[in-house]
């Protein structure tokens, strides 16, 4: 059982990857080389779940986890949700799952979200519209975040640029247009009442992002993706002042450490009441732990 009083922060964006050499050759490995090299990461291979478990309980810090379902769009088959969710719960001390579901796959997909709250006791549901090739307003994907709303979890939404891609030929065919966080505003107003997390600073739309959560009392940002001594001086100033209970500390694992992140984190001129609640308070808020 996971305990928020038991672990010191709480990251709100890491991924789950199948290992490479672990499926067919689609080129996922290719495309993981490719991560590798725009991170700096150093690994020969993606950590496996109970990898990131162990990584994270040496820490003593929680972690939302998920993987990308965008094998619609990237021919790279996604990691099954059940499997990961229960290696999640497996990992429960320390681990909170999230799912991730195409929305092009429409009442299939609806189905499938309300299952897994049920069953699997997932918390949260990952997009990557890049990734996944689609606009975050589009109604064809209400359908599915109707699913969500009932469930009462949380959305994320990749915003911004994204290294994902970034360096291969064409930009492995993903368009950065589907991010702009300006898309959620719709989806935020159609949707009141479901928690929407715009993850990473939304280089180039920061203020699109900012505008957007100071206007949508449903929508919150995650700090992941990017170390933070890149932030935009406006971004560390909204989150010291305010949106400073609407920010979440993510690092993007595998990508960025949370070593690194939170290392970086440190050199930010962050007011010492507001650091708390980016680092663990908010998510406990927003998920209601």
């Amino acid at each position: 059982m996971f305990d928020p009083d038991a672990v010191t922060a709480i990251d709100f964006h890491t991924h789950a990857e199948e290992p490479c050499g672990t499926h067919a050759d689609d080129g996922y490995d290719d495309f993981q080389a490719a991560m590798q090299k725009y991170f700096h990461t150093g690994r020969d291979h993606p950590p496996t779940i109970p990898e990131t478990a162990a990584y994270y309980r040496e820490r003593n810090i929680g972690c939302i986890i998920f993987s990308v379902d965008a094998e619609r769009e990237t021919g790279y088959r996604r990691y099954n949700n059940e499997e990961m969710a229960e290696l999640a719960n497996e990992n429960g001390d320390i681990m909170i799952p999230f799912a991730s579901i195409d929305p092009a796959k429409g009442k299939t997909g609806a189905r499938e979200a309300r299952r897994l709250v049920e069953h699997f006791g997932v918390k949260g549901f990952k997009f990557h519209p890049t990734m996944q090739g689609f606009y975050p307003n589009d109604r064809s994907a209400y359908v599915l975040y109707e699913a969500i709303a009932e469930t009462g979890m949380p959305a994320l939404f990749h915003t911004g640029q994204t290294g994902v891609g970034a360096g291969m030929r064409g930009g492995n065919g993903m368009r950065l247009k589907y991010s702009n966080p300006m898309f959620l505003d719709d989806v935020a107003t159609d949707f009141p009442d479901m928690p929407i997390i715009l993850a990473h600073p939304s280089f180039p739309w920061q203020e699109e992002a900012l505008s957007v959560a100071t206007h949508k009392p449903n929508v919150y940002i995650d700090l992941s993706g990017w170390s933070p001594k890149y932030f935009p001086p406006i971004l560390v100033r909204y989150a010291n002042s305010l949106l400073k209970h609407k920010v979440l500390f993510g690092s993007d694992w595998p990508a960025i450490t949370p070593d690194r992140w939170l290392a970086d984190f440190d050199t930010l001129d962050i007011k010492p009441d507001v650091k708390p609640l980016i680092l663990k308070e908010n998510a406990r808020k927003l998920l209601g732990i």
